[in-house]
């Protein structure tokens, strides 16, 4: 039996904390830094950098953390796992490798490439071997000659084989989220490629350490109870031989690992209780969590199943051309004005709704009665129209605004500058693709190993394992006493966002907690108390021994983050406002 293996995280994103690395360097025992700075917008950002500036289609930030790191870590033998190559591995190990230079150490620096399938999209299409991901969505494919992007997710077994190869710093393309957590613990423990049980342990360890201060407090609806919101310390995840984990914090930073933190997370950006990935399909539904002290939970018992035999691939195409118009309304007869503001906009505008590919008009009534301030009187018509027509979208447009600003509404005036542009945006849209064809390769030094994506067996392609039946009625309590209160008093949540699907994770802290929730938040009145999800395919998916529900809302996000309409296009407030709408809630619960 090996040594558990401490792996800590120093970055969630594409502009996490610039000081994350020193932080967990310098901060405490570790064996190996990890980071992840690719989301699925990322891709479509860093392909825009690219466009701008040739060379640019990796994590610059990375490079920055490396030069504040690097002599540390080789001082005292920490890996370096990350996946901000982005677009471009091999340019920023380049990037790293001359810090290194300038520095006057001698790192081993490798990269795993082979995710990028834009230079075989044609061929790879032609041969029908891209297929739509089944997400639940009406989603087609699209048109993959529009693609600006397209990544596979690969593994963790690149990693490994450049972890063996001596690597010092190993830089990887488009993998997992977990995979750069996976792939150090399986290096580290001789785990054989279907030692599922623990690979499946390492992933939910990956998964809950990969959003960095997620895992420590961030984004916690209970946050009022954690110490040091100010400035939140990064976890780590201590990944024994069998799979299991402690996550934890080094001691005397902000934050708090508990329970409740950990299963925040955990229900973060999930579908059902089988988490699908090219390594393995960890059962979200097996895990096991125990306090054992001060900011340490351990993670235990996860089964895993071998994974589907495709992998998932991230493509992001040029949608077209979008434009808003934000216009204050304030104090009295806010809807009437709403629809002068908006019949006057559209004979001023040289084209009609029926002229765009897309038009979204919202109301915001951010207004107050009895208003004590300027701001509490105001509400908003927001109008954003999409099309593949740069011309329709640009200043005819917004130029209807500014033509009818002293011939409308009294108090009108525009929320932002003056008038905007036509601004580009992507649409999101998942794939397949099969694993066979999708191998990775390891540079190291002047040497390439080729590593097969393909599993020792394949499992099912099934992201659910089943959405849960029609959940007891809870709507007659009896004799049991409740009170009219915000459900977050008692149960907090997690949201975010999956391509154009959207999740809303839900929790209990008490078995007793658990048993009402399960009763009473049923899909019919999740849709009740989140009106915008009324006419959107929902799933309710049950995680009882986390004492948690999962919902997922298809469609919600309409193409994905970079596309959507809404106010939050990614969702991370979606369970927050799950959490402030009103019900019965039982006394005892409250007590």
């Amino acid at each position: 039996m090996t040594d558990p293996v401490r792996i800590a995280n120093c970055s969630g994103f594409f502009g996490d904390r610039l000081s994350g690395a020193r932080e967990m360097v310098e901060g405490g025992p570790i064996d190996v830094l990890t980071g992840d700075w690719l989301a699925e917008l990322t891709m479509l950002i860093l392909s825009r950098i690219r466009a701008k500036r040739p060379g640019g289609g990796f994590a610059s930030t990375f490079v920055t953390q490396m030069e504040q790191v690097m002599g540390t870590c080789l001082d005292r033998g920490i890996k370096v796992v990350s996946n901000a190559g982005g677009l471009d591995p091999a340019g920023c190990a380049e990037a790293v490798q001359e810090v290194a230079d300038r520095l006057g150490v001698a790192p081993t620096i490798a990269y795993v490439d082979g995710d990028d399938l834009m230079p075989r999209l044609a061929e790879l299409s032609a041969a029908g071997a891209i297929a739509r991901f089944d997400d639940g969505t009406a989603e087609e494919l699209g048109d993959l000659e529009r693609a600006l992007t397209a990544n596979a997710y690969l593994g963790c077994w690149g990693i490994v084989e450049a972890l063996s190869q001596g690597a010092d710093i190993v830089i990887t393309g488009r993998v997992t989220d977990a995979a750069v957590t996976c792939g150090p613990a399986a290096w580290h423990h001789g785990w054989a490629r279907d030692d599922w049980d623990a690979l499946a342990g390492a992933v939910v360890a990956g998964h809950v350490i990969e959003c960095s201060a997620q895992a420590t407090g961030g984004n916690y609806s209970f946050f009022r109870e954690v110490p040091g919101m100010e400035r939140l310390g990064f976890p780590w995840a201590e990944i024994a031989a069998d799979g299991s984990s402690v996550i934890g914090k080094h001691d005397g930073t902000g934050g708090q690992v508990s329970i409740g933190t950990v299963t925040s997370q955990l229900l973060y950006e999930i579908g059902g209780p089988r988490y699908l990935g090219p390594d393995v399909t960890a059962r979200f539904d097996t895990i096991r969590l125990d306090e054992i002290g001060p900011d340490r939970v351990r993670i235990s018992d996860t089964q895993g199943e071998p994974p589907p035999s495709t992998l998932k691939v991230a493509t992001n195409e040029l949608g077209g051309f979008r434009n808003s118009v934000a216009i204050a309304l304030t104090g009295l007869d806010i809807e009437a004005k709403a629809d002068v503001v908006s019949a006057a906009f559209w004979r001023a505008c040289p084209f009609t709704p029926d002229d765009f590919a897309s038009v979204d008009t919202r109301l915001i009534r951010t207004d107050h009665a009895d208003p004590d301030s300027n701001e509490a009187a105001t509400a908003q018509l927001r109008i954003t129209v999409k099309d593949p027509d740069e011309r329709k979208v640009g200043r005819a447009f917004s130029n209807a605004f500014v033509e009818t600003a002293l011939a409308s509404i009294p108090g009108l005036y525009g929320l932002g500058g003056g008038p905007s542009a036509a601004a580009p945006y992507g649409v999101y849209r998942p794939a397949t693709v099969p694993s066979d064809l999708v191998p990775a390769y390891v540079h190291v030094g002047n040497r390439t190993v080729q590593v097969d994506s393909v599993a020792p067996q394949a499992g099912s392609d099934r992201t659910d394992g089943g959405a849960s039946g029609p959940a007891p009625a809870a709507d007659d309590l009896g004799d049991v006493p409740t009170e009219r209160r915000p459900i977050g008093d008692v149960v907090g949540a997690r949201s975010g966002d999956k391509g154009g699907n959207a999740n809303v994770g839900v929790f209990a802290r008490t078995d007793e907690g658990f048993d009402w929730l399960s009763g009473f938040l049923t899909v019919d009145r999740f849709r009740e108390l989140l009106p915008e999800t009324a006419d959107l395919a929902v799933d309710r998916f049950d995680l009882p021994n986390v004492r948690s529900l999962n919902f997922v809302v298809h469609g919600l996000l309409q193409e994905g983050v970079a596309a959507s309409t809404r106010v939050d296009a990614q969702a991370k407030s979606l369970g927050e406002w799950l959490r402030a709408r009103v019900v019965d809630v039982p006394v005892a619960l409250l007590d």
